[in-house]
């Protein structure tokens, strides 16, 4: 790579010819699709924003100017020219390089951002900090046009309009128009407005007429209105304006020129925020990206020259997804409502077979909760489809708009458990806990494909109130023939009467079952009760292991507040006689790393269990 090899620091983008920019770029796209095809990743969202992470880097000094990408999915390139280049071919491996903005990888990333809407919040927080300390540094925040449906950005704004802090908010539109022009002489003029020389030339204007005794002030607020209306007939918005901002733009965020004059500009306003608007295209570069950016947000490994994955095969995501339209079919009661994340979630059928009960409202998942409550009270039977990570998000709006309330709702919890490659932000080791500490949830955690119907039958025609049902990333694990499901909400494989008893639920089973099958081969005396329902544990559960010597719970999840403590409280409850230990995530975050690696790491896999079950 003629010059990303000596791109050591951002410092070095500075020291480019211009001419050399474009190419750059092109060095860049050409080092995201290798990487991505391999290791999995982000990939369409990376490649709208070359030319922008280019133009920042020359304009600002990281990190004294701070740099703060909203998501964090689409900081690769930033990567690149923050002295990364060398390791770049790790990212999204155990041990390597994240997928996001990470502040202990790197002192060019200032936040850890996996999660949408955040960046004007922390920009502006960043901003007030700089002035309190007298610090003349810019703060700048990136944020797409699909992250301004979460109300966080818009809480954002309307604060940050009203402080009038040293701020710049780009707004990388790359779908929808956010404020829409009026031909080429409308864009001719954003393009002319975003220029350093028209800025000064403008505030040279307004100082000279301010001085001129009797009539300058009047004239100045004169041109002042014509230009006003004059731009609002063009533009047909002043919302950001509204709110306190100058606003500039819309303009090319793919012309490395236009974005220079553009940021070197925004420089320049002292006096209040700016939100510089520019337009580019999801998967720029890369033909299969282009034309089906959604598909190519976050991929796996794939062919680049034929755009497919290196693999497929069904998920629990997707057998939701034909499980819910199999069901709607025959109930007219039953929608769905998904934040952003219908292909994600397995709902693209159900968004084409019922579109009058399928529902999208964005990066929204608070509101998403609320909704679904309301339709619950109009008499619909919503299913929220939702990852593990997002529902984070929403813990008051299901306990006060749901479970308070005793909404008939379902949550079906995508990604629940370990997620992988996508790192801390994204694991879903949360939810079993958090959820479990609401009065009246339900939670279902089914292993198998089979049992998630049984689980949303259950959900949708035997239950009241909020319902959870949680399952994880990608396939189901296979167990033994011939074991069944002998409860709704428990079973047991093995001899029930065994001395010592391995307690789990989800996709664990199948890892506990197997390493039962070799403590017995050995000698030993195991067997496994695996719950379906996590909450309210069913106390027939509860008694059947009351007289075993050990019982060992292994939990895919935080230890605290878990479903493993909550079994343990219901021991000592009943006087359980023998001993009781949890292997679980204890109190940390999960780094990023292979699903399957993550289970050795916490000895949850099949090995794992085997071993320690063994030292008993």
């Amino acid at each position: 790579m003629e010059f990303l090899n000596n791109i050591n620091t951002p410092e070095d983008v500075k020291k480019l010819d211009k001419k050399d920019l474009p190419k750059l770029a092109d060095e860049c796209r050409q080092v995201l699709i290798d990487t991505v095809s391999k290791n999995g990743g982000h990939l369409a969202s990376n490649l709208g924003v070359v030319e922008l992470t280019i133009a920042l880097h020359r304009m600002f000094s990281s990190p004294n100017d701070k740099i703060i990408w909203d998501v964090g999915h689409q900081c690769y390139t930033h990567k690149l020219l923050t002295g990364r280049y060398n390791d770049f071919e790790t990212i999204r491996t155990e041990n390597g390089l994240s997928g996001f903005t990470k502040p202990s990888e790197s002192e060019h990333d200032i936040f850890y951002s996996g999660h949408s809407s955040v960046s004007i919040s922390q920009a502006l927080g960043v901003a007030i900090a700089n002035s309190l300390s007298n610090e003349k540094n810019t703060t700048v925040a990136v944020i797409g046009d699909g992250a301004l449906t979460g109300g966080l950005a818009y809480e954002a704004l309307n604060n940050a309009g009203r402080k009038g802090k040293r701020l710049i908010v780009i707004l990388n539109d790359n779908e929808m128009s956010i404020s829409k022009n009026v031909g080429s002489v409308a864009k001719y003029l954003a393009v002319i407005r975003s220029t350093p020389r028209y800025y000064k030339m403008k505030a040279t204007t307004e100082r000279i007429l301010n001085h001129i005794p009797l009539i300058g002030k009047r004239m100045s607020g004169v041109l002042f209105k014509v230009k006003t209306r004059f731009k609002n007939m063009l533009y047909k918005s002043t919302f950001f304006e509204d709110l306190g901002f100058r606003y500039m733009g819309p303009i090319d965020g793919h012309n490395i020129d236009q974005l220079c004059d553009a940021l070197q500009t925004a420089k320049l306003v002292k006096s209040m925020p700016v939100l510089l608007h520019i337009n580019t295209v999801k998967g720029k570069g890369y033909d299969f990206a282009e034309k089906d950016p959604s598909e190519f947000h976050g991929v796996s490994k794939f062919n680049i020259d034929t755009g497919e994955p290196n693999y497929t095969s069904t998920n629990f995501s997707n057998e939701f997804g034909e499980l819910i339209c199999e069901l709607a079919s025959k109930d007219k009661r039953i929608c769905a409502v998904t934040a952003a994340m219908s292909l994600g979630t397995g709902l693209e059928k159900f968004k084409q077979e019922y579109p009058q009960r399928f529902f999208d409202v964005g990066i929204a998942e608070e509101h998403a909760v609320t909704f679904s409550a309301g339709l619950a009270r109009g008499g619909l039977v919503p299913v929220f489809a939702v990852y593990s990570t997002f529902l984070q998000r929403c813990f008051d709006q299901l306990v006060h708009d749901g479970t308070m309330q005793n909404q008939h709702m379902i949550i079906a919890v995508d990604r629940a458990g370990f997620v992988g490659e996508d790192g801390i932000s994204h694991q879903g080791i949360l939810d079993a806990s958090f959820l479990n500490s609401i009065p009246l949830m339900k939670i279902y955690s089914p292993s198998n494909y089979e049992e998630l119907r049984h689980c949303f039958v259950n959900a949708i025609y035997h239950d009241d109130g909020v319902i959870a049902i949680r399952y994880p990333r990608g396939t189901e694990k296979q167990i033994p023939d011939g074991v069944t499901v002998d409860n709704d909400y428990y079973c047991i494989f093995g001899n029930e009467k065994a001395d010592n008893v391995i307690v789990t639920y989800g996709r664990e089973y199948a890892n506990a079952v197997k390493a039962c099958q070799r403590l017995n081969s050995d000698g030993k005396s195991f067997c496994v009760l695996k719950l379906k329902r996590i909450k309210p544990i069913d106390e027939n559960a509860v008694k059947a292991v009351l007289n075993a010597n050990n019982v060992i719970f292994f939990e895919e999840g935080i230890r605290s507040g878990g479903i493993a403590e909550s079994f343990a409280s219901k021991l000592l409850e009943n006087n359980a006689v023998g001993n009781y230990r949890i292997v679980a995530v204890n109190d940390e975050f999960v780094e990023h790393a292979s699903v399957p690696r993550l289970f050795v790491k916490y000895s949850l896999d099949e090995d794992g269990i085997y071993r320690i079950c063994s030292e008993i």
